[in-house]
């Protein structure tokens, strides 16, 4: 199993609403591997949906037949940043009078300030990546440096040990025994999980990692 170790530096800043606590609207400290997956373009969505409406199973199954997964990342280094927005209520009428009032509405965004950086990996069973060194994300399809190491993991038998990297805990096909629940859409993560599994085990950056072997891209 060939194992990319990633490092993902922000040059600019990271906008999503994760949580909305009345005007403000605040950028989790983790990235979904769902949104990963299409940044790095291992898999694509058509720039037009008449519906709005997302279509993870269809666009990331195919990923299991090349043996290819995503995990979420986590935030190592962050400071964040808030920027006010505005914008206005306007009246339009049919006969073009102007409207009675003009009331501004206002709202915050908690933003990751650029320098920030995360890390996740990526696992590919069949063959050698070309991952790009500059993806988008967010809102803003904010800029950001992708920098990895590629590894060889090796397999080893059953036990009880902690991931190294945040889960999808759809996608973990084991049952986990203990976690940090992080409540972000379109389905939770879990980080700091332990769990019961057979484990993928590689060395880089002069650390040794370790994830579960049977992580694969599942929807109810």
């Amino acid at each position: 199993m060939k194992v990319y170790t990633c490092r993902l530096t922000l040059h600019e800043s990271l906008f999503y609403a994760t949580r909305e606590v009345g005007r403000l609207y605040e950028t989790g400290r983790y990235l979904h591997n769902y949104a990963l997956t299409y940044a790095l373009g291992l898999a694509t969505a058509p720039y037009f949906s008449p519906t709005q409406t997302p279509r993870y199973a269809e666009q990331l199954t195919p990923l299991n037949a090349r043996g290819i997964y995503v995990t979420p990342a986590r935030g190592t280094h962050i400071e964040y940043q808030l920027a006010t927005f505005k914008y206005a209520d306007n009246a339009y009428h049919v006969e073009m009078e102007k409207g009675s009032r003009n009331t501004p509405s206002f709202g915050r965004a908690k933003e990751i300030s650029a320098g920030s950086v995360f890390e996740f990996a990526v696992l590919s069973e069949h063959e050698a990546l070309r991952l790009p060194k500059w993806i988008r994300l967010g809102l803003w399809r904010s800029k950001a440096e992708l920098s990895w190491v590629e590894a060889e993991a090796r397999s080893e038998k059953p036990s009880a040990a902690r991931a190294d990297f945040p889960l999808n805990p759809l996608d973990v096909g084991v049952r986990l025994l203990a976690f940090d629940l992080i409540s972000m859409p379109p389905a939770s993560l879990v980080d700091h999980a332990l769990l019961q599994a057979n484990w993928w085990v590689w060395s880089a950056g002069g650390a040794d990692w370790r994830l579960p072997t049977q992580l694969t891209y599942r929807f109810p």
